[in-house]
């Protein structure tokens, strides 16, 4: 059954599809608004510590789970548990699912929001000035045409399957994306006012590195831009041969990925502070205006005000945004399709048709009761359940896992070291932040 299975063909092919999973709009939307609320370098400082701490090894062990098994995260898990209780796997595995499939329900509102700001300067650009405002306006119309527009385009993808689509698609947007990040951050950096945005972004206040808040928002974001929690990382692991090294693997995704993570930091924050110059109200109460929804409230603002060349930053901004969020959603549509045909024996094409119908329900739901849901999904996913379910990954590879763990069975060098790591600090150092702020 394994040698059946479709997989990345090389290991290049699986850097840029596993940071493309990772590399999305947690990223480039979500981590300079974390960034920007809690505080710029110090949110900076404890991010990093945080990836190298307990992201990086939560991605280690959500990689050797898939890896091990060869099989999706219901089955790898129950597995794993096997000498336990593998109803526990398989009941964590569903959980992981589950949230996969919410996550990719909001995430896809969002990924269509940035569709439609792509379009916006091209309308502006042919004077259609209605449509323009369409594009841009907050309408529940332009969430039930762009949400499954951004859905139906993930799937075309992978009904292909992984080497043909996940891993032939990711070696092209991976590329394009970067470029377009660069490229931006060089220009934003000419523009007056980006000089106090890098000083708030990259020089630290110590005094509020120890705000439980502060720790736990990084925590969450640094578990959401590495996608953990929902399966993403494990179902890709287990798509790579049994011989790769993962430890390198592993480190390259995690660099790759939290790299772009400052870079966005890099342009979205003195973005921020360049439209502050131009006369945008940007911060109220010490806040950011539109928290969340920074990028839809302020920059176009600020696009607007570069006069025409704003057209074609806007234009290139909203680009990549749509990338990144592409290559995200095609990683979370993968969980539940792999589930369905290896599980449930379905075709790729049947299994693809079911998970795009499902998450277009969900998001439905999600759109017709926004103003509550929306935010109180993005809260619990991220705060919650991916740091959680990591926390699960972790008790798992340390303890409960026997038969076929060789990190466990390992006397000595990096994977019995890594291991001890996995087992005692790990869940300590995690479940002491979660006490931590409990306290507060």
């Amino acid at each position: 059954m394994a040698q059946l299975r479709d997989g990345f063909q090389s290991r290049l092919g699986f850097v840029l599809a596993a940071a493309g999973a990772a590399v999305g709009l947690g990223n480039i939307w979500g981590f300079p608004t974390q960034a920007a609320n809690h505080g710029g370098g110090a949110f900076l400082l404890v991010y990093f510590a945080v990836i190298f701490l307990l992201a990086l090894p939560a991605l280690y062990t959500e990689l050797y789970i898939g890896h091990q098994a060869q099989s999706n995260p219901v089955k790898a898990l129950n597995q794993a548990w096997q000498d336990s209780n593998p109803k526990i796997g398989s009941t964590a595995g569903y959980v992981g699912l589950c949230g996969a499939i919410v996550m990719l329900s909001f995430y896809s509102i969002v990924a269509g929001w940035m569709l439609a700001f792509s379009l916006e300067p091209l309308a502006r650009l042919l004077e259609l000035n209605e449509l323009a405002a369409f594009l841009k306006g907050d309408s529940t119309l332009r969430n039930f045409i762009f949400t499954p527009l951004m859905l139906l385009l993930t799937a075309s993808i992978i009904l292909k399957g992984v080497k043909s689509g996940i891993e032939a698609w990711s070696r092209r947007l991976m590329p394009l994306l970067l470029l377009l990040l660069i490229g931006l951050i060089g220009y934003m950096a000419t523009l007056e006012g980006s000089i106090e945005g890098f000083k708030a972004y990259l020089v630290p206040d110590f005094s509020k590195v120890t705000d439980p808040d502060l720790v736990i928002a990084a925590m969450g974001q640094a578990f959401f831009s590495l996608s953990l929690g929902v399966g993403c990382m494990m179902i890709y692991g287990s798509y790579l041969k049994p011989n790769e090294n993962l430890p390198k693997l592993t480190a390259s995704v995690a660099l790759l990925d939290t790299c772009v993570a400052f870079l966005a930091g890099l342009l979205i924050i003195p973005a921020i502070f360049v439209a502050q110059q131009s006369g945008v109200e940007v911060f109220q109460d010490g806040k950011l205006i539109g928290e969340g929804r920074l990028i839809f409230a302020v920059l176009p603002e600020l696009f607007m005000n570069m006069g025409q060349i704003g057209l074609f930053v806007g234009l290139s901004f909203f680009v990549l945004m749509s990338i990144a969020a592409l290559t995200s959603t095609i990683s979370s549509t993968e969980i539940p399709v792999s589930f369905l045909v290896e599980n449930h024996g379905l075709r790729r094409k049947n299994a693809t048709i079911w998970v795009t119908l499902v998450i277009i329900l969900v998001s439905t739901t999600i759109i017709l009761n926004f103003e509550w849901l929306f935010g109180l999904i993005i809260s619990v996913l991220t705060h919650y359940q991916l740091p959680l379910m990591g926390l699960f990954y972790f008790i798992t590879v340390g303890w409960m896992w026997h038969r076929g763990n060789k990190l466990l069975e390992a006397r000595s060098g990096f994977h019995y070291y890594f291991a001890q790591y996995v087992r005692f600090i790990c869940p300590i150092l995690m479940t002491a932040v979660f006490v931590n702020v409990a306290l507060k």
